[in-house]
């Protein structure tokens, strides 16, 4: 894992706070967009699967240029992908604001979607940099600060749409802001080549390569879980809420909100109950939280049952994908990085077939019936978690 022990310099802890500054920046961008859905799908006359079908367009385009990350950190470095890269999303959700149609709001969600996977990958594998200077483990806290600007940009998206703010000038106004603090953030990020602080790399047995592999597949089921939840905050939440339930626009984003801010407690508090408990056991739980929480509110349609049901999936759900990923980081059999690569696709794959899976249930029946998807997720992690690693993460070697 990590090699230093020593108190992390003054440098490495402003590079620490620069990364979650790019994190919370990330998270901001998108969430801002989130509670403008229902406007969007208004103003262009879309159906519940042409928005779905549209919003897929976004992990469409992750997945196309997280082809291309690799790339883009061999010749600019994870310092200048993650921090530049953020100016280019922001970009990218501010065209959604005069997109003419459906088409144009595809491409649009597309181009964002491809820089926003490029820019994962760089601030991860910065984060990564930072953390083995630290010699123990930080990275979880990065996606609780990501889950925060998640909060903060849904909290805009939310005021905005209840303000009646013009769509066209929030988003410049979130696409202005959060680039400047993300080129500010730049100036403290770790220089040099992003091997600097690695180990040289050992060779992992060769003989558990096959059940390495039916491993990867289980983990890369439960990473899809995650997705569903997500998304069904993200892309869902408001259209439940106001569709449904009959809530308010304002109201209605809260849905998202309610997630992310359950998901970003228990990814901050995360590390302390893996600690006690134990990361399988952990997960397992969570499952049968989410599942429960959101069953309640679906037989129970309420806006309090709703962003109970929304809170407790986010809150259920909140370690599950970096569950996922530190077990396949881990397994043997598989030549370093392949596991936590092969995760982090299947997730994306998650975002991509989420959206018009959901919306075509919900058109064909409605869209309480779509978002059983969240409590689907929920009893598959409960039984399928016990593949997970049910040791710290603190505790590995």
């Amino acid at each position: 894992m990590t090699t230093a022990t020593a108190e992390p310099t003054l440098a490495v802890r402003r590079a620490r706070a620069a990364v979650g500054a790019v994190f919370l920046t990330n998270g901001a961008l998108f969430a801002n967009v989130v509670p403008r859905y229902p406007e969007v799908k208004e103003h262009l006359d879309l159906s519940n699967a042409l928005l779905g079908t549209a919003l897929a367009a976004g992990p469409l385009g992750a997945l196309t240029g997280g082809l291309f990350a690799s790339v883009a950190l061999r010749l600019l470095g994870s310092a200048r992908t993650a921090s530049f890269g953020i100016p280019l999303i922001g970009a990218g959700f501010l065209l959604v604001a005069v997109s003419p149609g459906w088409w144009a709001l595809a491409a649009t969600l597309f181009a964002a979607g491809a820089a926003d996977a490029i820019v994962d990958v760089a601030q991860n594998a910065h984060g990564l940099r930072v953390q083995r200077l630290y010699g123990r483990s930080i990275v979880n806290s990065f996606h609780g600060v990501w889950s925060i600007g998640a909060v903060l940009g849904g909290l805009m998206g939310s005021a905005a749409a209840g303000l009646h703010v013009p769509l066209l000038l929030h988003l410049s106004i979130s696409a202005v802001l959060f680039s400047a603090v993300a080129l500010v953030a730049y100036r403290f990020l770790l220089r040099g080549t992003d091997d600097a602080e690695r180990e040289a790399p050992t060779e992992k047995a060769r003989p558990r390569a096959t059940a390495a592999v039916w491993m990867l597949a289980a983990l890369g089921l439960l990473a899809l879980f995650g997705a569903l939840v997500e998304d069904a905050g993200a892309s869902w939440g408001a259209l439940f809420l106001t569709e449904d339930i009959g809530a308010a626009a304002a109201t209605a984003g809260l849905a998202f909100v309610a997630l992310q801010v359950a998901m970003t407690a228990g990814r901050l508090l995360g590390d302390r109950m893996v600690d006690r408990f134990g990361q399988r056991t952990v997960t397992r739980v969570g499952g049968a939280v989410a599942a429960a929480g959101m069953g309640f509110a679906l037989a129970f349609p309420s806006v309090g049952s709703a962003l109970t049901g929304f809170a407790l999936a986010g809150l259920g759900t909140a370690t599950l994908v970096p569950a996922a990923m530190h077990t396949a980081d881990e397994l043997p059999g598989l030549p370093a990085g392949l596991g936590l690569t092969v995760v982090s696709w299947v997730l994306r794959i998650g975002f991509l077939a989420s959206p018009p899976l959901v919306g075509l249930v919900a058109d064909h029946s409605s869209l309480r019936v779509g978002l059983l998807s969240v409590v689907i997720a929920g009893v598959g992690t409960l039984l399928l978690g016990r593949v997970l690693l049910n040791r710290p993460p603190a505790h590995d070697s």
